[in-house]
């Protein structure tokens, strides 16, 4: 009697290639296949849009091509306006923040002053600076939110820029 020779795989080297293969259409070919798609798309809306203009004069070229300009000339008018909206927003943003930490300062400088002259302990100035402060200026600091540390830390050194004066 003659051996038998398999010829066929064993299933699981076969399962694997299969997989690999599935893995392979899944990550490059249907990626590929949707940018021939559209390729395939944007070449037909250009014939769409072309085939008027080449059937008409060259006078009637700005005639049939005059809506689709006209719409595009509106997409990109909109995104402009919406980048100078974000910009401006940002630049306003920018500005409030600088006024309320000028106040701020301006605040802090103003009780430091009253404090050196009137005499106080440096422990009793930074307590009353800080009351100060949070009296007179609450809509900064609520913007801003510096921590305590931030603010006693900010305290101090104008109390010391004023006593150095």
């Amino acid at each position: 009697m003659s051996p038998i020779f398999i010829l066929a795989f064993p299933a699981p080297l076969v399962l694997v290639l299969a997989l690999c293969a599935l893995a392979f259409i899944l990550l490059v070919g249907w990626p590929l296949v949707a940018a021939l798609v559209r390729i395939a798309v944007s070449a037909m809306i250009i014939a769409m849009l072309a085939l008027p203009a080449a059937a008409s004069t060259g006078s009637d070229l700005l005639t049939a091509l005059a809506p689709s300009l006209l719409d595009l000339a509106g997409v990109v008018l909109t995104a402009l306006i919406g980048f100078a909206t974000l910009r401006f927003q940002r630049w306003t943003g920018i500005q409030i923040e600088a006024r309320h930490r000028e106040a701020l300062h301006s605040a802090i400088m103003t009780a430091a002053r009253v404090a050196v002259a009137r005499g106080l302990t440096r422990d009793v100035a930074t307590e009353f600076v800080s009351a100060y402060v949070r009296a007179s200026v609450p809509d900064a600091l609520k913007r801003l939110s510096p921590s305590a540390e931030t603010l006693d830390a900010l305290v101090r050194s104008k109390l010391l820029e004023v006593r150095g004066r």
